[in-house]
């Protein structure tokens, strides 16, 4: 695709159909599960849709041409996607490191079913990644990790994976392919979920790996092919039919997200505030450099739990949900799920309310 298209036209054009007159603009869903076997026994067509479908494939183009790769696979979920590639990655004697700041269900997996079957689980923090994976097989590393939003150097983790043969694998579900391409810094592989900013509205979950090495692409299509973690036809069509619009929704989010993060960092009612687009953040400089937009995530700390749920009660617009991405905006206390982080440490996910009006709403809210 024209790299001097912006965001919104790459989003749209990624979904578009073939131009055939008398045929849909838009993708038509084909939830079909069973089809018509052809007596040319060694005709490559569909015959049963959890190894294949047209929902499927329409899906998948689009996202491999967001995030730059050769090939994308669908899943019913982003933990799928990650734990079919742990399994195809990861292999007895082999050292894993994952990030001990990411997402928590990503250390309980590997301390859970990978630690039993003699493989070596690291937990590290995103600070510490290149140097823990100078001693790995396999490197999982979420940036900006979530959610504590810090970000890794993809860039050097991918040359010191590389040195040692190992294979880097990187979430890509806090900044998304309209934020960042980690397969074009040297990552071997990307995950994600679909669930948050490029479904966007909050009711599917689902899943993708993104990547340009067929041996690699086609055993974990053979995972996915032989576990089952499938994603259903229809909701491939839900995630395809919302992804045309996730240029313009994720340009809101993160412009919500720098606004919210100026203001929140002056009110004194906020102890710190974590935001990769902000000059005097910890990870600015590094995000500046291999990212193209910072995200619709900021993290607070307010003085304790009942602060957070304070903020969302008084709030006429902010809601408690601990997904993220969607069009409202959503705030999460982290520590409630088991995250090493203080009573008071917050999620907030920036929807696409009209700036002004969500500043006016939480200053008040804090207040």
């Amino acid at each position: 695709m024209d790299g001097a298209y912006g965001d919104s036209t790459r989003s749209v054009k990624a979904v578009g159909s073939e131009s055939i007159p008398g045929q849909p603009v838009a993708p038509v869903p084909i939830p079909a599960s069973t089809y018509h076997l052809s007596p040319d026994e060694t005709e490559p067509l569909d015959s049963y849709g959890r190894s294949s479908n047209p929902s499927w494939r329409q899906l998948e183009a689009a996202l491999a041409e967001l995030e730059g790769a050769a090939a994308a696979l669908t899943f019913g979920s982003g933990m799928a996607a990650i734990t079919s590639v742990l399994r195809v990655v990861a292999k007895p004697g082999a050292t894993v490191v994952v990030p001990s700041d990411g997402y928590y269900q990503v250390r309980r997996y590997a301390a859970e079913y990978l630690a039993p079957q003699g493989i070596t689980v690291v937990e590290a923090a995103t600070a510490e990644m290149c140097g823990a994976a100078a001693e790995a097989d396999v490197v999982l590393a979420e940036t900006p990790a979530n959610p504590g939003l810090d970000v890794v150097d993809l860039h050097r983790l991918a040359m010191t994976c590389r040195s040692r043969g190992g294979t880097l694998v990187v979430d890509n579900t806090t900044a998304t392919p309209l934020g960042q391409q980690p397969l074009s810094l040297g990552a071997d592989l990307v995950v994600a979920s679909a669930t948050k900013s490029l479904s966007g509205h909050s009711d599917l979950i689902a899943g993708y790996v993104a990547g340009s090495q067929p041996e690699l692409m086609a055993a974990v299509e053979r995972d996915r092919l032989l576990a089952g973690p499938i994603l259903g036809a229809f909701e491939a069509w839900l995630v395809l039919r919302s992804l045309g619009s996730a240029g313009l929704r994720f340009e809101r989010q993160c412009q919500n997200a720098h606004a919210l993060a100026v203001m929140l960092r002056s009110h004194p009612a906020v102890r710190s505030v974590r935001y990769p687009g902000l000059p005097d953040d910890p990870a600015h400089g590094l995000a500046s450099s291999q990212m193209k937009r910072f995200g619709g995530l900021v993290s607070i700390e307010l003085a304790d739990a009942a602060a957070v749920h304070a903020l969302v009660e008084r709030s006429a617009l902010l809601i408690a949900s601990t997904s993220f991405g969607g069009i409202h905006t959503s705030v999460d206390r982290r520590a409630r799920w088991g995250d090493p982080v203080a009573s008071g440490f917050a999620r907030i996910s920036a929807g696409i309310e009209d700036t002004d009006d969500l500043l006016r709403d939480v200053e008040a809210a804090l207040s």
